[in-house]
């Protein structure tokens, strides 16, 4: 089975989880079960071990198994799934890709959070993937951006690299992205990168977003070690990229979806980011199904 991720691994990190992941699923558990799971306590008021499978209703990228799993076992520790496939991996239609055993309890009062997890994380990594196959035969790498759900960063952007996408900053304290409202406060280009110089620390790379061709001038001059290309003219990028010359690297940004990109791929640049990923990316349908009792 083809795995296309870009991760280093195929599951978030386990201190990863403990030290940041625990905390946003335990929220999403409490958000579903206030102080008790009704309908399941309704049914099956005493533990009782079960075993449910997990079903691909749709063609797609997986992503996010192990944060499926999480949520069970941060329910019950005692919860054991078992998948048949890795992140990264092309599911198809009806293809069963795991099973979970555990308290019948659990599986019920867990189902959907889990699966609203892993479904919103395949679907990232699935769209991801159709948008790194139409930059195919080039060096160009593609980037995610802020632009993600509240306190779903951290799954959502582990989502795009096992689509074989790559990530940008994670947060503001994560480098120096001067855009133009940054500029605005500052003055002008020029003033706005010699500040950033001198405040950030020396290992920190300073990109700079353009509109035009004065503030790409403007900026290689001043030294930004990255030039974003922030919703130019065709025109106005390969005149950009003249201008550059190799003097700093280039992104490109500015509405990128799927449906347009393959129009920048000739220009050269170094990367192009496209918020489409985390903002726009349809979920991949998956199901839990044929829940049942087992014995002992």
């Amino acid at each position: 089975m083809k795995t296309i991720n870009q991760s280093s691994t195929s599951h978030l990190a386990p201190v990863t989880m403990r030290l940041q992941a625990d905390d946003l699923i335990l929220s999403a558990l409490k958000e579903d079960i206030t102080s008790e799971d009704v309908s399941t306590n309704a049914v099956m008021p005493e533990s009782v071990l079960g075993t449910v499978d997990l079903i691909a209703k749709q063609d797609g990228v997986i992503a996010g198994l192990s944060v499926y799993e999480r949520v069970f076992t941060l329910l019950d520790p005692d919860t054991k799934a078992q998948f048949y496939v890795k992140d990264g991996d092309h599911v198809t239609n009806g293809q069963k890709i795991g099973k979970v055993d555990g308290d019948i309890r659990v599986l019920l009062s867990g189902e959907r959070v889990a699966l609203n997890y892993l479904q919103r994380m395949s679907g990232i990594a699935t769209y991801t993937a159709n948008v790194v196959e139409l930059l195919k035969g080039s060096d160009i790498k593609l980037l995610d951006t802020r632009k993600t759900t509240p306190n779903m960063r951290i799954f959502e952007k582990y989502a795009v690299t096992v689509g074989g996408g790559y990530n940008h900053r994670y947060n503001l304290s994560d480098g120096v992205l001067l855009k133009d409202n940054h500029i605005g406060a500052a003055g002008s280009v020029t003033k706005a990168i010699k500040m950033a110089k001198d405040y950030a620390p020396f290992v920190r790379k300073i990109e700079v977003e353009v509109e035009n061709l004065d503030m790409v001038k403007e900026a290689v001059e001043a030294g930004a070690d990255i030039i974003m290309l922030d919703n130019m003219s065709h025109e106005d990028m390969e005149e950009a990229m003249k201008i550059i010359d190799g003097k700093a690297e280039v992104e490109v940004s500015g509405n990128v979806t799927k449906e347009n990109i393959k129009r920048l791929a000739d220009l050269g640049v170094d990367y192009i980011s496209s918020g489409a990923l985390t903002h726009s990316s349809p979920i991949l349908d998956l199901s839990m199904k044929n829940l049942h009792p087992v014995n002992d």
